[in-house]
């Protein structure tokens, strides 16, 4: 059964802000990948430019009652925008409801980014470093407050990650002649070793490889899989790394049960 941690009602605010930052998020989503400042620069319409207004961007409920569409133009405005707002609310609900106190507020963060991180690469096969960089930073921040005697198993978690991912390249490059994993997913792996430590990344790969193989299985029903498909692997990265984070990994979830 479902049990809902006690946490300070303050944390209700998550749930205010999530969809906010959401729509941050989005933002992050789209200017990131084309070199444009994610802060610096007013929202505007995609199609024609003009810049929107404040009721304009209130999540979610602008999209639907416009009609997904620009008020400006009418300019059809894409369905990524209240999605990723609405997943930014989702994954504060799934904080509240499974970690205690200020640990919700930590797990936001690092399902926020995870959500940016995943949608860039799947949109445009790039995991930018900077998010990765502050995904490591941040995760060895809240093991150094939480459980300071673990630090050092996080500190191993990254390393290991990265470089066990930049060994099963290098191997597959020498055997294939081409990569197979990029570097991005190395560094990425890393970032994720820093919040679940080098005992939970074993678990991460095994839920990765089952979404990789679940997307791989849709994509060939629906006809969209060829040999020369590329399929990002980070998206499934960041999927194993949330449900480890939440849920530790699976030898644990056994041990637990026992």
């Amino acid at each position: 059964m479902l049990t809902i941690p006690t946490f300070d009602p303050t944390l209700l605010l998550l749930l205010v802000i999530a969809p906010f930052i959401g729509s941050f998020l989005s933002v992050v989503i789209v200017r990131l990948p084309e070199g444009r400042s994610v802060i610096v620069g007013r929202s505007a319409c995609p199609q024609c430019s003009h810049a929107l207004a404040p009721l304009d961007l209130v999540p979610i409920a602008s999209w639907m009652l416009r009609r997904a569409r620009c008020r400006y133009c009418g300019g059809r405005i894409a369905a990524l925008y209240p999605v990723v707002e609405f997943a930014a609310f989702a994954i504060a609900v799934w904080s509240l409801v499974t970690l205690p106190d200020w640990l919700a507020v930590a797990s936001c963060a690092f399902g926020w980014i995870l959500l940016v991180l995943a949608i860039i690469d799947h949109r445009d096969f790039l995991l930018p470093d900077a998010l990765v960089l502050l995904l490591a930073v941040l995760g060895l921040l809240v093991i150094g407050l939480v459980e300071p005697d673990r630090l050092l198993a996080h500190f191993v978690g990254l390393f290991v990650g990265y470089l066990g991912f930049e060994a099963v390249n290098a191997t597959y490059l020498r055997l294939r002649g081409r990569d197979g994993l990029g570097h991005g997913d190395a560094k990425l792996f890393g970032a994720i070793g820093a919040w679940v430590g080098w005992e939970g990344l074993a678990t991460v790969v095994i839920y990765a490889t089952v979404a990789g193989l679940l997307e791989s299985f849709l994509r060939h029903r629906w006809g969209d899989l060829r040999l020369e498909t590329k399929i990002p692997f980070g998206p499934a990265l960041c999927l194993g790394a949330w449900l480890v984070w939440l849920y530790g990994p699976l030898q644990a979830a056994r041990a637990g049960g026992s």
